[in-house]
């Protein structure tokens, strides 16, 4: 893994803290992004499918 420096307004890091406790905010994060990730993948691909079916 490569560390990376994020900015995250306080109330929302605290917000995580309470969450998942202090020690466990890193896999948060990760988990956080990689979810969006396959959100933001699957958002796409329905669109591909939904522009292909439109020019049929």
């Amino acid at each position: 893994m490569k560390p990376t420096t994020i900015r995250l307004p306080i109330e929302t890091l605290r917000r995580i803290e309470t969450l998942v406790g202090n020690r466990r905010i890193a896999l948060f994060i990760r988990e956080a992004v990689e979810n969006e990730l396959q959100r933001r993948g699957k958002a796409a691909d329905e669109s591909e499918k939904k522009g292909e079916n439109s020019e049929d």
